[in-house]
């Protein structure tokens, strides 16, 4: 039996394209949030989560077709950071990021 390359797994990404996920993410999780938080904690906190998912690579890519686990990784790993760094509530930082993020 023949064997086929790889064609449906992607390679990991560039830490370019991590960076502006993790931008994306978090504007769409404030934006949810409908509260102000100063550009300059939002810049920190995109700095916190980049550095996470940089440290996880490995797992986040082998989890990147399942949303629900990787919000879970998000709630424990991220979210108490976050919520100490801007100073809002952390259910509600979690349950904006699950909206924006799908999971």
């Amino acid at each position: 039996m023949p064997t086929f390359p790889d064609k449906h797994k992607s390679a990991l990404p560039s830490p370019r394209r991590i960076r502006r996920g993790c931008s994306k993410e978090l504007y769409r999780t404030v934006k949810r949030m409908k509260t102000y938080i100063p550009e300059s904690k939002i810049k920190e906190g995109e700095e916190i989560y980049y550095r996470k998912v940089i440290g996880n690579l490995l797992w986040i890519h082998e989890n990147s077709s399942n949303r629900k686990v990787l919000a879970n990784w998000w709630d424990e790993q991220v979210s108490q950071e976050l919520a100490e760094l801007w100073e809002v509530d952390r259910l509600k930082l979690s349950e904006a990021f699950r909206d924006a993020f799908g999971g």
